[in-house]
């Protein structure tokens, strides 16, 4: 069977660095944080009093029905808005093409949190009455099947929800649904916004983020030897999965092509990863079979790099064992040194960065880099501070969740056919 091509044809997010692509590109090409105090926290008796928030967001520029608006988490908001902007940047014309082989895909780690957390802290033992929207609001699937009601996909339509490997798994199945001939395109990518009460102090109580107070731009530190967890971020990434030809037909901008993907697991611990990065080493080599490379043929690896002690040690080691003498030759960075860590939508974000590198020839840097970790080998290149102008043709996109779960995709510069 011949495997058919997937290009990317529209991507839009929302993230802690602006609300749109160009805001968010420039963002990553200048190294900004997105970090700064809470303003949506109630208590101010959290360990952390930060985080990189969505900023300016009005959703009804998405949704003019202040009704609508009401019904819905704001992680579901966060996917509108993301999509909106994927869909007019791909030019589709929903009133010409396929609706039946048209589906969505979409990832979220938690889901409606905001909607669950607000419900429970004003439930009455003496009066216990919900909002009727109280289930379909936190359903972790509701996004995509809001999605699918807006642009009338018909096409298969689920969820994925793997932890922070959420989008990339999504992203994965929308590849394979296209390549084996089963639809025409997808919405995929993902959304989160869990950065309320019970978000942070959740994983506060792992001792999973930072604490940095007093310095919130710089507490994102991936790779330096004074990383203390990582920063919570939130919004979301969408992407338009569209088989090759298809796309050309019609006369699409093709951003990227998507080439390969797979999924692993460490089957090591809940939370903490595989010390020696078993399940990352397989998940990218598995994604190099899968797209017929070899370790050379990578440019940019755009990795999990969370800013945790044990994770980034973990997977530089990955690294060095998967690509051999190529990884000191490799362009590496952590955009979440930027926009914190998205969660369930931190693959798609991130894939979106990947993209945008292959198209301007630039690597996002790591920002936040002041001392050398003797743990990690000082001869990988993770572009620390400033951007780097390279020539990328080909980039993979790692992501890792708790409980495990590995994905990687890679992207490929769009063909000048």
């Amino acid at each position: 069977m011949e495997l058919r091509r997937v290009a990317i044809t529209g991507i839009g997010t929302i993230n802690p660095l602006g609300n749109s692509i160009q805001d968010y590109w420039d963002g990553l090409k200048n190294g900004v944080s997105g970090a700064g105090p809470l303003t949506r926290v109630e208590s101010a008796l959290h360990k952390t009093q930060f985080a990189c928030e969505v900023k300016d967001f009005d959703p009804s520029l998405y949704m003019a029905d202040r009704k609508e608006v009401r019904k819905n988490d704001l992680f579901t908001l966060y996917a509108f808005a993301a999509v909106q902007e994927a869909v007019k940047d791909s030019a589709l014309d929903l009133n010409t093409i396929n609706l039946d082989r048209a589906g969505v895909i979409w990832g979220a780690g938690i889901g409606g949190l905001n909607t669950f957390f607000e419900e429970v802290r004003n439930f009455d033992p003496a009066n216990p009455k919900f909002n009727p929207f109280f289930i379909p609001k936190m359903i972790a699937n509701i996004a995509g099947g809001m999605l699918s009601i807006r642009y009338g996909f018909r096409g298969p339509n689920f969820t994925t929800v793997s932890a922070c490997a959420s989008s990339n798994h999504a992203m994965i199945e929308a590849f394979n649904f296209i390549r084996y001939g089963k639809a025409d395109l997808f919405i995929t990518g993902g959304s989160e916004a869990a950065i309320n009460d019970t978000g942070v102090g959740g994983f506060n109580s792992m001792r999973a983020l930072s604490t940095r107070n007093d310095d919130p731009a710089t507490a994102s530190r991936p790779f330096d030897k004074d990383r203390d967890g990582f920063v919570m971020g939130e919004g979301s990434g969408a992407l338009i999965f569209e088989e090759y030809e298809h796309a050309k037909a019609r006369g699409a901008r093709i951003y990227a092509e998507v080439i390969g993907g797979a999924m692993s697991a460490d089957a090591y611990h809940m939370t903490a990863p595989d010390p020696d990065g078993k399940g990352a080493i397989l998940v990218m080599n598995w994604a190099l079979q899968d797209a017929g490379l070899t370790p050379a043929d990578i440019d940019y690896i755009n990795v999990h790099g969370t800013s945790t002690p044990l994770g980034d040690i973990a997977e530089s080691q990955a690294i060095l064992r998967c690509f051999g003498d190529h990884a000191y030759r490799l362009s590496i960075s952590s955009t979440k040194s930027m926009t914190g860590h998205l969660l369930g939508a931190a693959g798609a974000v991130e894939a979106i960065a990947c993209i945008l590198a292959l198209q301007h020839g630039i690597v996002p840097p790591t920002i936040n880099h002041f001392t050398d970790d003797p743990d990690i080998d000082s001869g990988l290149d993770f572009t620390f501070n400033v951007a780097k102008k390279r020539d990328i043709n080909v980039a993979l996109s790692n992501t890792f969740g708790f409980g495990g779960h590995n994905a990687s995709v890679i992207f490929k510069k769009a063909n000048r056919d």
